[in-house]
């Protein structure tokens, strides 16, 4: 008899086991199907200094906001600005714009509410829309390279070599580019299963922190990204490089002092933004696995994603004197209505 309730105990306790485990199991599963949400960590926490540095951010992404929108404005008001160059550069700050629109406005939401959830849809669309932005600028930074070095080398044939047909067909390029890189990387990120914690180490749904959270084998994605990395960082670099070097050449070999001067004050702008640009996206997206820290990444996302916007038109404005009559011209206009 004894016997008898002891088998029946130790049965009861194994079905009791097995419900336990079956339960545990649904709720993983419900958890990973009808909570698609992720969380994203952020960059702040809510100490003086962070509070500090939060409205540091704020202030950097309201005069991103009026400067690349006052160049977008100039350059379609001003008909002196309405060469090639300035047109390259309009695409830029409108990249920058809409590049700094995708990630501070939900972290500055994120912060102030305390609700650090994304949507899975959410997620998507600041996916593709940074990895478009991020590829269109890689590829238009070599455009406006290859437009400094006609206009350098080729002066008197400028308006040929660089008419407007092709200047809106390799604009256009770029973004096209840019999109269809965005499409790969977001087609790629979402195929895969996430399961456990779903919190991002980023302020936005950023490729590598996403792949941490991945219970599937991502090494083929890597590879992926390594490639597009060469067809999105590296060629246009090499094309930078190439067109830079002979622009170099050819101003060394100019008699003239001032026209010397001149050649390299333009070009140095540009340089100085493909020097942030591109080495920051480079440290963050040709970099292995093993050697990545959540901290780095969120600096150096921070300095590509919200600082280089607000750079780019401060560089380009500040040393450049048609845009500045082009200001004061627009003001001036302005002052004489009122």
């Amino acid at each position: 008899m004894a016997t008898n309730i002891y088998v029946q105990d130790e049965l009861e306790t194994q079905e009791s086991s097995r419900i336990k485990i079956k339960k545990t199991f649904i709720m993983e599963w419900e958890n990973q199907t009808f909570n698609p949400d992720f969380i994203l960590m952020g960059i702040f926490s809510y100490t003086p200094t962070h509070i500090f540095l939060f409205s540091l951010v704020l202030g950097i992404f309201t005069m991103a906001l009026l400067a690349n929108t006052l160049m977008v404005l100039l350059i379609y008001l001003d008909t002196r600005l309405h060469t090639p160059m300035y047109f390259l550069l309009s695409q830029l700050s409108l990249m920058d714009l809409m590049l700094i629109c995708t990630t501070v406005p939900k972290m500055a939401h994120s912060y102030l509410s305390g609700r650090k959830s994304i949507s899975l849809a959410g997620c998507e669309a600041q996916i593709f829309l940074y990895v478009s932005l991020l590829g269109a600028e890689c590829f238009l930074l070599a455009v406006m390279a290859y437009d400094r070095y006609v206009a350098i080398c080729y002066p008197l044939q400028y308006f040929s070599l660089m008419n407007w047909k092709l200047c809106g067909l390799m604009a256009a390029s770029s973004w096209i580019l840019g999109a269809f890189d965005g499409i790969v990387e977001l087609a790629a990120t979402l195929s895969f299963s996430y399961c456990g914690s779903r919190e991002i180490a980023q302020f936005f749904c950023d490729v590598p922190a996403l792949l941490h959270l991945s219970c599937t084998d991502t090494s083929t994605f890597e590879t992926l990204i390594f490639i597009c990395c060469v067809v999105m960082l590296l060629l246009p670099l090499s094309l930078i490089i190439i067109s830079y070097t002979r622009v170099i050449i050819t101003v060394i070999r100019m008699s003239s002092g001032e026209g010397q001067h001149k050649a390299f004050t333009t070009c140095t702008s540009h340089l100085i933004v493909v020097g942030m640009y591109y080495g920051a996206a480079m440290f963050i997206y040709m970099r292995p696995n093993s050697n990545r820290s959540p901290t780095q990444d969120k600096m150096v996302s921070t300095f590509y994603t919200i600082f280089t916007p607000m750079l780019n038109p401060l560089i380009y404005s500040l040393r450049n004197k048609d845009v500045a009559k082009a200001f004061s011209k627009v003001l001036g206009k302005r002052k004489s209505r009122e």
